[in-house]
């Protein structure tokens, strides 16, 4: 019994990820996730409380996967310029992936104080990783550094997802801008 609402759970945040990433926060509704389940309406209410409650869920399984997978690209570099490298470009090279794309939404939408403060605190853990080589490039003030630098790479995400242009010419402006400024 417990392995079947384990496997109905984790069928309700898949469907929710396919929801979010093809029509933002207004497409994920209970009568919805119940149709991409096959599941009856009510049912899902058996798994979760509201909307919210699906999308802390999301945040608390798919952010420290994301968060890993930064980590894991930051650990294969030998510098302070190469984590930093490694931090933008893992970021965006994540941008179509639905657990990304559902990442986003999420943080778009009007969520409970609950929700907000769990996506905060898992973005913070984010942005906490790349302080230490940020202080090692000699940053005066390295925790400010690592907001700004995440302010570039969310800004780079919003552009890739809008496709004005290449994903690859806004990596590169955005581990530009993140290694050298702006000064190009």
């Amino acid at each position: 019994m417990a392995e079947h609402r384990s496997m109905q759970r984790a069928a309700l945040l898949d469907a929710a990820r396919s929801l979010l990433s093809e029509g933002g926060t207004e497409a994920l509704t209970f009568p919805a996730l119940a149709e991409r389940t096959g599941l009856a309406r009510s049912s899902v209410y058996e798994y979760f409380r509201s909307r919210a409650a699906v999308v802390e869920e999301l945040c608390e399984v798919d952010f420290p996967l994301w968060v890993a997978e930064v980590a894991a690209a930051m650990e294969h570099a030998d510098s302070a310029e190469g984590k930093v490298e490694a931090y933008v470009r893992q970021q965006l090279a994540l941008v179509g992936d639905r657990r990304h794309r559902a990442v986003v939404a999420i943080s778009a939408s009007e969520l409970d104080a609950g929700a907000r403060e769990k996506i905060r605190a898992a973005h913070g853990g984010l942005v906490a990783m790349i302080v230490e080589a940020l202080g090692e490039m000699g940053h005066a003030q390295p925790r400010l550094a690592a907001m700004l630098l995440q302010g570039v790479v969310d800004a780079a995400v919003r552009r890739i997802e809008l496709g004005a242009e290449e994903p690859a010419a806004v990596t590169e402006a955005a581990v530009g801008m993140a290694l050298r400024g702006v000064q190009g």
